[in-house]
């Protein structure tokens, strides 16, 4: 089958069949020489990206892709294989709260996770600010996180889903990121991968989110929805607002510190709440315990202290140290700190979430291009909420920097992050749909 004649069916509007898709996969899995080069392969890109792709064929790419590589097979653990995966955003440090929760109530949670790229976040960025923290466990190792402690937290493995990976470094380069069919198959084909029945997706939506639009969030969990049922898992879809950042820190080891406050009982409303929600939908995966029921179930493990002893397993199961559940300072820190204030009193009414991941990669905390390093220890503490009043005496941000050169160029873009008012705003929901 020759790559120009694929090439052709998609950009002439035309449905791809079934063996023209798996052409594409193997090529980019590397798995024969058919005579695909990496110009076809992102040609095929930029026709996806212009001209779409029906559910259909969504869901066989979808397929297709988890095929290219190794597909874990849990059914030797007991328990609900179920979990949670964000499309992204600033100061999302949910799952290390969520995936605690959910195992401290019995649900067996493998969860593979991403690093950020841009103005996000990355998971397991977060859990490498913790020392001796290893993401990449063997399989033997990840079943034993899943056997010992019901949760296991890794990056994608070289076998896992290959051809995703060349075609996610492909779509990075070459403006074909924003696709739906294609960011579909690149969650999903990862977790039919991981041997879960059960998913539970926060698609953000907002000024600092890749889904600027309810619509396109729409959209998207809509798709990952149909595509996911399709190839046989259970997918509940949470679109939820990320204008503002989620909690109040934002950088690697600033968010450790709060998530493990949450797990605690100390953490925002916002971020508790939020955490909360996608436990919930997790445990109801279990077909038994719903409503009102699953939700005392995550509570309890809240309250109790259940779902931070799981976390403090699950850092001591994969090489991390758990006394940094008593003792922050073992994370990387800064000693140098700057205020962010305003010039008058008033009420903040908005913060762009955008500006201020923005503002946190550039003092080091995130990067440009996967091959980046980061600086676990920088990052902004938001002092001031949308709706809290300050006076030019308070802190709007907290900055945590370790170069001076670098929160000079931050500046600007965190003197513009923020809007007073002299009203408080109306209050703004963080749920906005739910889809299932």
């Amino acid at each position: 089958m020759r790559p120009g004649d694929v090439i052709q069916t998609k950009r002439d509007r035309s449905e791809l069949s079934a063996e023209q898709i798996d052409a594409f996969v193997r090529a980019a899995a590397r798995l024969d020489g058919s005579g695909w080069e990496k110009y076809h392969l992102t040609a095929l890109l930029m026709a996806i990206y212009l001209n779409d792709m029906t559910p259909g064929e969504t869901a066989h790419l979808t397929r297709a892709m988890a095929d290219s590589g190794k597909r874990l097979d849990l059914s030797d653990i007991d328990g609900p294989k179920v979990d949670k995966h964000s499309t992204g955003g600033v100061g999302d440090k949910t799952s290390l709260i969520v995936g605690p929760l959910a195992a401290a109530c019995g649900v067996i949670v493998p969860m593979m996770s991403g690093r950020g790229l841009g103005h996000t976040g990355g998971t397991l960025d977060k859990l490498e600010a913790i020392p001796g923290f290893n993401v990449n466990l063997t399989e033997a190792e990840f079943r034993a996180a899943l056997k010992n402690v019901g949760l296991g937290m890794i990056g994608q493995t070289a076998d896992i889903a290959p051809a995703d990976k060349t075609l996610y470094s492909l779509r990075d380069v070459t403006a074909t990121v924003e696709s739906i069919p294609l960011i579909t198959a690149s969650i999903l084909s990862k977790k039919l991968s991981e041997g879960i029945s059960g998913l539970v997706m926060d698609v953000k939506s907002g000024r600092g989110a890749f889904m600027k639009t309810l619509a396109s969030a729409r959209a998207l969990a809509q798709s990952i929805v149909k595509v996911g049922t399709a190839n046989g898992l259970k997918v509940n879809a949470i679109i939820t607002a990320m204008d503002a950042p989620l909690g109040r820190y934002v950088g690697n080891a600033l968010e450790v510190i709060e998530s493990i406050e949450a797990l605690k009982g100390n953490g925002p409303r916002d971020l508790t709440d939020l955490s909360v929600t996608f436990a919930v939908r997790m445990v109801e995966f279990d077909g038994v315990t719903t409503g009102a029921a699953a939700e005392a179930k995550v509570r309890t493990a809240l309250s109790s202290g259940a779902g931070l002893e799981v976390f403090r397993k699950c850092i001591e199961q994969q090489g991390g140290d758990p006394k940094v559940i008593d003792d922050y300072s073992i994370l990387p820190h800064t000693s140098a700190t700057f205020q962010v204030t305003t010039n008058r009193t008033g009420y903040i009414t908005a913060i762009d979430a955008e500006k201020v991941g923005i503002a946190a990669r550039m003092l080091g905390g995130g990067r440009s291009r996967a091959e980046d390093a980061i600086d676990a220890a920088v990052g902004i503490i938001v002092r001031a909420k949308p709706g809290e009043r300050v006076t030019p005496q308070d802190s709007v941000f907290e900055v945590h920097y370790r170069d001076g050169t670098k929160l000079f160029a931050a500046m600007p873009l965190l003197a513009g992050a923020f809007e007073l008012g002299d009203a408080p705003p109306p209050d703004s929901q963080l749920v906005l749909e739910e889809i299932a």
